[in-house]
């Protein structure tokens, strides 16, 4: 006879089936275990914060304890929040994920932030913009919603991730001012675009056993890994973006911890003027490097 494991959330209420998976997250390590219960229980009941609080004393139904026990075995597993529930936010913007695509990350942000600094500086009527591994369409879409007569083109080598991307664009009112194309790096670009963005692989190959759970065996490995020393994306990426930005466009890109200075040597040998130094994340890392493409 096959014994039954019981479900530790059955027959509890609301608020008592929050406090006992942070208290099970807890125990397992788990970094900000009492908003990973609030985002999970939520997700689990279509709840916001208030109705948590209106509805604290309500039992779970059993089988809102049952995904609440899948969620939380999948959270204690190392499997991030957001791929648990297939959703990310990133620039106050809904992004949904899949395999193919890495989760958006707050560092990235900074990549948006310099952009829109290099727009109001120029002005730029209708700009052209191309986000090169582009994943789920995060910097691309971020842009494009702040920038309203934009029009941007993404690309990826991953098809599902691009078709991820076209279903964000479609989501947030945005494909019509979008485009996606599969190719390496700009290779099916023609340009001249005023600005190129990416988030390109940059660790280094021997670092990626090293990361944590979440990252190493949820994140796409296409999307991480940058080679021997993390540069390999930056040497086939600049050299093309160099090529096919307009005169004064920008190229930014983020950078690992330490990148920074040696991107800039890059850049510099494709002909592109760093005229401003890396803006850091919230960490103070030198996050979003940028060069121009001046006349000669």
């Amino acid at each position: 006879m096959t014994g039954c494991v019981s479900n530790p959330f059955a027959g509890q209420s609301i608020e008592s089936a929050r406090r006992a998976l942070a208290a099970q997250l807890r125990s397992a390590q788990i970094d900000e275990a009492e908003l990973d219960a609030r985002i999970l229980i939520s997700a689990v009941l279509d709840l916001d914060l208030t109705g948590l609080i209106a509805q604290a004393t309500r039992p779970l139904t059993s089988a809102e304890a049952l995904q609440l026990a899948q969620y939380a075995g999948r959270r204690i597993a190392g499997e991030p929040v957001a791929r648990i529930l297939g959703t990310r936010e990133f620039w106050g913007l809904p992004f949904r994920l899949s395999e193919a695509t890495l989760v958006p990350r707050p560092d990235t942000e900074t990549v948006v932030e310099r952009a829109l600094e290099l727009f109001r500086e120029q002005k730029i009527h209708r700009p052209r913009i191309a986000d090169i591994g582009t994943g789920s369409g995060a910097i691309l879409l971020a842009l494009l919603h702040e920038i309203p007569d934009a029009f941007g083109v993404g690309t990826d080598l991953s098809l599902t991730a691009l078709g991820t991307a076209r279903g964000n664009a479609a989501a947030l009112g945005l494909g019509n001012r979008s485009a996606f194309a599969a190719c390496s790096y700009l290779a099916a670009l023609s340009g001249p675009f005023d600005l190129i963005v990416s988030n390109p692989p940059y660790i280094p190959s021997g670092e990626i056993p090293k990361l944590s759970v979440e990252v190493r065996d949820h994140d796409p490995h296409l999307a991480l890994d940058g080679g021997n020393d993390g540069y390999d994306a930056y040497r086939g990426l600049i050299p093309q973006a160099a090529e096919r930005l307009a005169l004064g466009g920008a190229l930014i890109v983020e950078a690992g911890q330490g990148q920074a200075r040696n991107i800039e040597t890059l850049m510099a040998a494709a002909a592109l003027v760093v005229d401003r130094p890396p803006k850091a994340d919230l960490a103070g890392i030198p996050r979003a490097v940028s060069a121009r493409k001046m006349p000669p």
